[in-house]
């Protein structure tokens, strides 16, 4: 004869294991999941079968088992869609940057590469400003000429180019220069952010978002990518 089961202790306790190692991480797979599941419905199956009449299972409790363990099972089922759509997401943006390789964009930086007679880089301003600067200097730091941009009604990303003169008229031999720029509004000063000018060479998928590689300054998120030229 079958000995009776007095309660549901022991099987809320294995769903309760169950349960745990189901929420432990977002790595257990969907089959894990319903193999915990099977073992619970085996086991309250036997349950059923061996109980003792006169001193039947709880239905509440079981009932309040079976709905953790299927929000569990529907939880991480979610997490595993939501992962899959974020990595399509990624990849196809990533595909969609492709389409910036060889073009010219400006980034955060002070460099400014003059080569032909010709060197652009750029500002991002955060508010207004009534007149603004770049002062360039070469590889010792020497400033070798300033720029006046004049006032700018809005806050955004403002682009400039350099002829290669200096302030005495001469012309800059062709390579590599810095500048920093600043800003004034209603007398008070600022220095907004430098932004240097490269071309996009290469695009590398990730699973946080694309890569882009300009040139030498080096790789930069997509949304850092404040101008494309």
């Amino acid at each position: 004869m079958t000995t009776p089961i007095q309660n549901s202790a022991s099987l809320i306790a294995a769903l309760n294991a169950a349960n745990s190692s189901l929420g432990k991480t977002s790595s257990t797979s969907t089959n894990g999941a319903i193999s915990s599941q099977s073992q619970f419905l085996t086991m309250l199956t036997a349950q059923l079968q061996n109980q003792d009449p006169i001193n039947p299972m709880d239905n509440a409790q079981i009932t309040s088992q079976m709905a953790q363990l299927s929000t569990v099972t529907g939880v991480n089922q979610l997490n595993s869609t939501l992962t899959a759509l974020s990595n399509s997401m990624a990849l196809g943006q990533s595909v969609s940057a492709t389409s910036m390789i060889g073009q010219g964009v400006l980034v955060a930086g002070s460099s400014l590469n003059l080569s032909g007679g010709q060197a652009i880089g750029g500002v991002d301003l955060t508010q207004p400003a009534d007149s603004l600067s770049v002062t360039i200097k070469n590889s010792s730091g020497a400033v070798v000429q300033t720029l006046q941009l004049g006032a700018q009604s809005a806050a955004g990303v403002v682009p400039f180019s350099w002829n290669g003169l200096t302030s005495t008229g001469a012309t800059a031999p062709d390579g590599a220069y810095t500048f920093a720029t600043q800003a004034t509004l209603s007398g008070a000063t600022s220095k907004p952010t430098s932004l240097a000018y490269g071309t996009v060479n290469a695009i590398t998928p990730g699973t946080t978002g694309a890569t882009v590689t300009v040139g030498t300054l080096g790789g930069f998120a997509l949304s850092a990518i404040k101008q494309v030229l």
